[in-house]
């Protein structure tokens, strides 16, 4: 009778404490949404600076990324192989209430870009307290390094990626009697694959870290698999490209490579920390 009731009342602490974790995860979910609603109202308010200056930049004649790489390529003297012909794409909507849907989905995927941090920080406070002190300990500036690489590869999808597949899509040419006219929901969806892919992609250095950290890749691991990873990355780099042409892609693979590299040496440099602080421990 004893052992019933003591094993009735632990399984009831166990059930209270599964359910304490919940109701702390809607707390941190809850936090998260509010301030993304606070940031689409911002950018909903200023929506139509928003699209003219950021959205629509990469199709703008005058966007600063043209001009740059073009002086890039005159400076690596490779002549106008990364100079592009600026496009011109006036984008339309087929039905009634587009312009105002899209203004709807440029301020939430706006404001989850920018409150990344925040909500990357609220997901830490969660799984924080389930660390052991010497794990938290290891990743200090770990919300640092995860918000600049994200935004380092958003900068990057927009900036290099963003021009380069834009101005394929819309300068190819099936034939004399057919024109390209996108949707504005088209050139969104396009444009949000492009930042969010490279920014979540970019976060292979931060991924190696976490992983060699737990156990469950190594560097040499890594490096046994580069042949793999290289296959890997030239899938990836074709989901995140939309345009076919081989430049758009070399574009994403060639940091992605490098990326690949730096999360080889990250692993290494902690796997020799974890070695030395085990043969201390002995």
């Amino acid at each position: 009778m004893a052992k019933s009731f003591l094993g009735r009342r632990s399984g009831e602490k166990q059930e209270m404490a599964f359910v304490d974790h919940l109701e702390e995860l809607r707390w941190h979910i809850i936090r998260s949404v509010i301030v993304i609603l606070v940031m689409a109202v911002i950018i909903f308010i200023n929506i139509r600076w928003v699209y003219e200056n950021i959205i629509a930049g990469p199709i703008n004649p005058s966007f600063v990324s043209y001009k740059a790489l073009c002086d890039f390529s005159h400076w690596l003297h490779i002549g106008d192989a990364l100079c592009m012909p600026p496009v011109k794409v006036i984008l339309q909507t087929t039905v009634v209430g587009g312009q105002f849907l899209s203004a709807i989905s440029i301020s939430f995927i706006g404001a989850f870009i920018a409150a990344f941090p925040y909500v990357f920080w609220e997901f830490w406070r969660f799984v924080k307290p389930a660390l052991k002190p010497k794990e938290v300990k290891n990743t200090r500036f770990i919300i640092f390094w995860v918000s600049f690489f994200f935004f380092l590869g958003a900068a990057f999808g927009y900036f290099i990626l963003g021009p380069f597949t834009f101005n394929f899509l819309t300068s190819f040419k099936l034939g004399f009697m057919v024109e390209t006219k996108p949707t504005i929901n088209d050139y969104l969806d396009n444009l949000t694959n492009i930042v969010l892919g490279c920014g979540l992609a970019f976060e292979l250095p931060v991924l190696s870290f976490a992983l060699t950290r737990i156990g469950i890749i190594t560097p040499g691991l890594l490096k046994r698999s580069r042949k793999f990873a290289i296959v890997v990355i030239l899938i990836v780099a074709a989901v995140i490209t939309p345009s076919p042409d081989w430049m758009s892609q070399l574009i994403v693979f060639i940091p992605l490579f490098l990326l690949y590299q730096l999360s080889v040496l990250i692993s290494s440099r902690v796997y020799k920390k974890m070695e030395k602080e085990s043969e201390e421990w002995s």
